[in-house]
């Protein structure tokens, strides 16, 4: 493993620390009903919906699972982004199919950037399932993504 990998994983595993810390009271429950946030998509490792493993790595994740959480639809797009041989950004690919949150383990300070612009709201510390990683979002367990929480590794690179 690299060193900027460790770095990446180690600030993830802090991540996953400090929020275990919190207590139930600090957790703000998300609706996404109420907050007209409903189309999640989630950085995956396949296509098997709801159930598959979320990506550690978010541009070079082999899927992105979208869940609208109001109709329950779910889609499966492969990233073909320059990142796995195609062309363009996952970020991009993300925005152009017109999703409101990102839920992922970690990213890159450029991703982060571009979803802000798009006024896509990013959380990491995302584990598990996509389906579990839905849940922390509702119950507020996922932290906003930031410069300061996103992967070492990316900091100098678009």
């Amino acid at each position: 493993m690299h060193n900027n990998e460790a770095d990446c994983l180690m600030t993830n595993e802090k991540m996953r620390t400090q929020e275990s810390r919190k207590s139930t009271a600090e957790m703000k429950e998300r609706n996404p009903m109420e907050t007209g946030r409903v189309k999640i998509c989630v950085p995956t490792i396949g296509s098997k919906g709801l159930d598959e493993r979320v990506s550690e790595h978010f541009g070079r994740a082999p899927t992105f699972t979208i869940v609208n959480v109001a109709t329950n639809e779910l889609k499966v797009l492969s990233n073909t982004s320059k990142h796995m041989g195609g062309t363009g950004l996952p970020s991009q690919m993300i925005a152009d199919a017109d999703v409101d949150v990102v839920l992922c383990s970690g990213l890159g300070s450029g991703a982060i950037t571009m979803f802000e612009q798009s006024g896509i709201e990013v959380y990491v510390g995302a584990q598990g399932t996509v389906r579990e990683a839905i849940q922390a979002w509702q119950s507020g367990r996922l932290q906003m993504a930031t410069d300061e929480n996103a992967c070492k590794m990316h900091r100098h690179r678009d």
